[in-house]
């Protein structure tokens, strides 16, 4: 028979024995708990206020000491027990600094804490404070929940300038657009994420860029920042031919292959392709990008023109123009292949994103989007602990085809 583990101490005992008397309910217990905390908080309160004077409470010592209590003022602090009116006491020079309640401290640190454990699970600020009427009855506008959650905004450019490793072998760039208002206006915004995956095999996040417009001034400004955070080689940069991006790449990783995303030039393709031949014509470009070699795809695709090319030439234009940056991972093992043809694990961080951020419709301002981006991206990457699938196998191929620049 298992033994309880809330074993209780004598003075526990006893202040269980006081909970217990007069109460019936759990509620009963949860007043009187109430009325416990608060009445705490006021004799720590009155103890702090006589070490400041320096003399008990109506003692002799007070006379003539050039300073004196002055009454009380009352408070309305909110905490776990919900609301409660507190009496803090007042000097008369008005030197009195309280350690247990700050001045216009209005809430205990607990019930902060759950606001922003709200609010990176996703909670909408108006569904916060919604629950904290219902659970504490206590009400705190939503103008108040912005306020306090600004208070992660110092972690937050904390952690995007934060100095990251010098080498990332594969580094995969996308965007997730929300709507923010500007001007009275709703507009998009897009969040362009850089995810990695390090040396160890693991996914971290570089960081987070907001901006209304993609660019080579744009991307030229994200890569310069990750080389003045530490970032110095990047092997293979996998993305969806955002515009600029490669050109911004090159200039500041040099030696960094480009790797345009399968799965988008598939989608891309097919866009306008009726459906009736929809289902032949992913099966022809099925053999370019499923073929052994690149000499291999360049016959497949060689055939998609002749089958193909009258009747959609857009499809092979697209090809035809990003033939190099598409079969880049031809030139390694299937090992590396498979983490670097398609962009699907920044694109699976940004659907889990989406999950977390379905209640905020429109973000007002571009910080609120920084702190939900933020808020969301630590919960997610709590789960990130095991490395990319047969990272070993991986890790053994890219030993080999970078081993120069491994051990620069």
């Amino acid at each position: 028979m298992k033994k309880s583990k809330n074993i209780l101490t004598e003075k526990e005992m006893e202040l269980v024995q006081i909970l217990m008397s007069d109460c019936e309910t759990t509620g009963d217990i949860q007043s009187k708990l109430k009325r416990l905390f608060a009445g705490t908080i006021e004799q720590m309160l009155e103890s702090e206020m006589e070490e400041h004077l320096g003399y008990d409470k109506n003692s002799v010592l007070g006379n003539n000491s050039g300073n004196s209590r002055n009454g009380y003022n009352r408070k309305t602090i909110t905490s776990d027990y919900g609301q409660a009116e507190i009496a803090i006491p007042r000097d008369r020079n008005g030197e009195f600094e309280p350690q247990v309640l700050a001045k216009r401290q209005v809430r205990t640190d607990e019930i902060e804490q759950k606001i922003m454990a709200m609010y990176a699970k996703g909670m909408s600020q108006r569904d916060i404070e919604d629950s904290l009427r219902e659970i504490y009855g206590a009400e705190i506008p939503q103008t108040m929940i912005s306020k306090i959650t600004d208070k992660i905004l110092p972690e937050v450019n904390e952690w995007q300038n934060r100095p990251l490793e010098s080498i990332y072998p594969i580094v995969y760039f996308d965007g997730v657009v929300f709507k923010s208002r500007k001007d009275n206006q709703i507009i998009n915004k897009c969040v362009y994420t850089v995810l990695a995956i390090d040396m160890e095999g693991h996914k971290e996040i570089l960081g987070c860029w907001l901006s209304e417009n993609e660019g080579a001034s744009f991307w030229a400004g994200v890569c310069s920042d990750l080389k003045k955070r530490g970032v110095s080689d990047i092997f293979v940069a996998c993305h969806d031919n955002l515009r600029g991006l490669s050109e911004a790449i090159n200039a500041t990783f040099p030696k960094t292959k480009n790797q345009l995303c399968i799965v988008h030039q598939i989608r891309n393709s097919t866009k306008f392709v009726p459906w009736k031949d929809r289902k032949a014509v992913c099966a022809d470009l099925k053999k370019i990008y499923g073929a052994v070699n690149l000499d291999n795809a360049e016959y497949a695709l060689e055939e998609f023109r002749e089958t193909w090319g009258k009747k959609y030439p857009s499809i092979l234009k697209s090809w035809d123009a990003n033939w190099t940056e598409l079969t880049t991972f031809f030139e390694y093992p299937q090992e590396i292949r498979h983490l670097i043809y398609t962009t699907n694990a920044v694109e699976a961080y940004h659907r889990q994103l989406r999950k977390f951020t379905k209640t905020k419709a429109i973000l007002p301002t571009d910080d609120s989007i920084r702190k939900v981006v933020y808020f969301s991206a630590r919960e997610i990457t709590k789960k990130w602990t095991m490395p990319a699938r047969d990272w070993g196998m991986a890790y053994s191929q890219i030993s080999i085809f970078f081993d120069d620049r491994l051990a620069a």
